[in-house]
Order: C-alpha cells, then sequence, then structure tokens
C-alpha cells in the first residue's frame, strides 16, 4: 500500500481541469501555473489534490515521500521520470529524473511510494 510520509509542498495554479490527475507528475508551465508533465520535461513534484478548473489551488508535493501513478512497472530503488501522459516510468539515460521509487508499482495505474529529490539529468 502507498502512503505517505513528510511530504513538503508548494501550492501553484492549476493551468487547467486536473481533477482526474491526481498523484501524476507535474511541471511549472510558462505562466507559472502547475501543469501535467510531460516526456523530456522537468517536472517539480507530485500533484496531491484535484484541481477542477483553470486558476484553482493546486497542492503540488515537492520533497518527501509522495503516492505517485505509474505507467508500467516500475522496481524499488529505481529512479523515475516522466512520459507524456504525466505519469511515471523508469527513468532512461538522459532523461531529467523527479526522484526514486521507495516501493514497486506492478503495471500502468498502479499508485507507488516516490522518494521525490531535486531534479537532475540520470547519469
Amino acid at each position: 500500500m502507498a502512503t505517505e510520509e513528510k511530504l513538503r509542498s508548494v501550492t501553484l495554479e492549476s493551468s487547467g481541469d486536473l481533477s482526474a490527475s491526481q498523484y501524476f507528475l507535474v511541471k511549472v508551465d510558462a505562466s507559472g501555473q502547475a501543469a501535467l508533465g510531460g516526456l523530456g520535461e522537468v517536472c517539480v513534484g507530485v500533484l496531491q489534490d484535484k484541481p477542477s478548473a483553470a486558476g484553482r489551488a493546486a497542492e503540488v508535493g515537492t520533497e518527501g515521500v509522495s503516492k505517485c501513478v505509474a505507467s508500467a512497472a516500475i522496481a524499488a530503488g529505481a529512479t523515475v521520470s516522466c512520459t507524456a501522459a504525466g505519469k511515471a516510468k523508469t527513468a532512461a539515460t538522459g532523461e531529467f529524473v523527479v526522484g526514486v521509487a521507495r516501493s514497486a508499482a506492478a503495471a500502468d495505474g498502479e499508485v507507488f511510494q516516490l522518494m521525490l529529490g531535486s531534479t537532475h539529468l540520470k547519469a
């Protein structure tokens, strides 16, 4: 079971309806708003709530352990990056890393524990 621990978060305006994207990876867009992350983009954290329209408050977990939605199987201990749809995946060489999987995910849509850290390029 995925849980959260000592999660540090920030509140940003939502770029749109993110009500179906709780625990997805998010970025800060050109307007300074929370938007779903995409493949090859720098994600700042995990969406913690369900803002239903643009301009609503979006709580983004940035440090600590958060629940996160996987796009496929992810092994515990793997570095994690973002898919084109904002879900987590095992990071490939050269991709931006948002954190490390604390627990495993077996399949698409499964919620796992993600240890959020500073974003960097994977070596």
